[in-house]
């Protein structure tokens, strides 16, 4: 039976394409490098099956799940009489010497967004989701070239770590991309195809600004199962933190018709299990930072219908705190809801990015709203409190090394830290990333001289609280059950390789801090020798 032909193929490498054993956030495990050290070459493969295992495919390759912004990405240009396909990687090949139109996408191509640079500075390896594309395009360029050669193939790039190709114009060059795609691109993106399929010349960068966002009935329903049934309920978001260039974005939240529409696409392909994604979950049907109660039960109610099990992508800690305190116990309801007999927890990530009040009242006030940000600390320990009584775990995401960092408030962070240990999460640091220094051969933006020995301790507090809790979740909510017993034997031996790891570079770190306490204190002197 001949292969199918299609004009336009879309795909990713393995970081991206794979439902991660259905554990989503087990994915995060591809934004580290590949450094459990296993003889006779098994480190790499134990870290691909572990964070990045295949997906089914039919027999044309075509993955019976994938990542959600390719699935809209396919739905618009479907929609649109486009005869384009999502194809798994270790299919495209057979696919370019037809196709007028190869499309890529990413949350990270070359492992600059955080943790993937935070843990590139922190262990000295590449990360792995940026090795895994990198050897992908190194393999499929030759085929690429042959089909611009043979048939006018054109390459567009975007997804959400677009941004990254104009650090990297060489690769621009040696892998034959065409277009930056940068930004929603619903409004857009099927005159682009167009275009390609008409064999007319290309922008090299198109940029979607904030006039140019499509409206709700501008973006189409997904037609195919998305990754860990992963189905958008909103987009934007009203708190305008200084360092998120989500909060540039319009709010806007679908109704519950058009999300029910992807919970049947997931439920009838058999992914019975899901997560609700939005820049903030529980702000669903809000027009302020405050939750719409009646919209988000009847979301979680609509969601259970169709799934076994719903998990969050983003959440804050002000929505629960307020949601719980002032609004008569909402998340409890909410829980009430989720938890039953198919499902014992639910989880979402929530960045608490700083304990310093200072940094805080700077770079993130609406991080509390309706609150003051003073009350900054009581918020996250009480939402801490309430999540841990109703099973929501969260991954918690801290900044360091944000602009203006001082020791003082550094060490407000690793006292807002310790006051987290009794309440079950994960606390994931990530390196505050200058985009002036993205590029740089070496790791020097974070040198000796703007590392503290504060920045140190910190780390030693969040990594120790996060194995704690690693190995309670692992074993108790998140590999539960017998068909887990070979991935969670392999986490548990991964957690046990990073303990001890940790305990052996003790003596390093100590000595690295007195290095970065000399290195400060010549700083300084230089400083004023000059100025006297």
């Amino acid at each position: 039976m001949p292969l199918p032909r299609f004009d336009v193929v879309i795909t990713t490498d393995r970081s991206m394409m794979s439902n991660y054993h259905r554990k989503e956030f087990l994915g995060f495990g591809t934004t580290g490098p590949v450094f459990v050290e296993l003889p006779f070459g098994l480190s790499e493969r134990f870290h691909t099956y572990l964070f990045a295992p295949k997906v089914k495919t039919d027999k044309w390759g075509r993955p019976l799940e994938a990542p959600y912004g390719m699935r809209k990405i396919e739905a618009k240009l479907l929609d649109a009489g486009i005869n384009a396909a999502v194809i798994d990687p270790d299919h495209v090949h057979k696919y370019l010497k037809d196709a007028k139109l190869l499309m890529l996408s990413h949350h990270d191509y070359f492992g600059l967004n955080p943790p993937s640079s935070t843990w590139g500075v922190i262990v000295g390896k590449e990360p792995m989701n940026a090795m895994l594309f990198r050897r992908f395009m190194e393999r499929l360029a030759p085929r690429i070239w042959e089909a611009k050669s043979s048939n006018g193939l054109k390459v567009v790039v975007g997804g959400p770590a677009a941004w990254q190709w104009l650090y990297y114009p060489e690769l621009v060059e040696r892998w034959g991309v065409d277009t930056i795609f940068d930004g929603e691109g619903e409004k857009l993106i099927v005159d682009l195809v167009k275009r390609a399929l008409e064999g007319k010349p290309l922008p090299r960068y198109v940029y979607v600004g904030v006039g140019e966002a499509p409206g709700i009935d501008e973006i189409s329903t997904i037609r195919y199962p998305s990754v860990n049934g992963l189905v958008e309920i909103g987009r934007g978001c009203p708190r305008g933190c200084a360092f998120c260039p989500v909060t540039l974005r319009a709010l806007r939240w679908y109704p519950l018709e058009k999300i029910e529409k992807e919970l049947k696409v997931n439920a009838d392909a058999g992914v019975v299990d899901g997560i609700l994604h939005s820049d903030e979950v529980p702000l669903y049907g809000s027009t302020s930072v405050e939750p719409n109660p009646e919209k988000l039960i009847a979301l979680h109610k609509l969601a259970k219908k169709y799934y076994r099990r719903v998990g969050w992508s983003h959440s804050t800690l002000v929505a629960v705190y307020h949601g719980e305190k002032k609004m008569g116990k909402l998340f409890t309801k909410l829980s009430e809801i989720i938890i039953d007999d198919n499902q014992e927890w639910w989880g979402a990530q929530i960045g608490l990015e700083t304990g310093s009040i200072r940094l805080a009242r700077r770079i993130m006030p609406g991080k509390a709203a309706p609150y003051k940000i003073e009350q900054w600390h009581d918020i996250v320990v009480e939402a801490a409190a309430v999540m841990h009584e109703i099973r929501l775990i969260p991954a918690i995401t801290l900044i360091v090394g944000l602009p203006d960092e001082q020791p003082d408030d550094v060490v407000e962070t690793i006292e807002l830290v310790e006051r987290l240990r009794p309440y079950r999460s994960l606390i994931v640091p990530l390196f505050y990333v200058p985009m002036s220094h993205v590029k740089s051969e070496k790791t020097g933006w974070l040198d000796k001289v703007n590392l503290y020995p504060e920045h140190i301790d910190l780390l030693k507090v969040v990594a120790r609280h996060s194995i704690y809790w690693a190995k309670d979740i692992v074993n108790k909510f998140y590999f539960k059950g017998p068909q887990y017993a070979l991935v969670r034997l392999l986490v548990n031996y991964f957690i046990n390789y990073v303990e001890k790891k940790l305990d052996k570079i003790q003596e390093d770190v100590e000595r690295y801090k007195e290095e970065l306490r000399m290195a400060r204190a010549s700083s300084r002197r230089e400083v004023l020798t000059f100025a006297s």
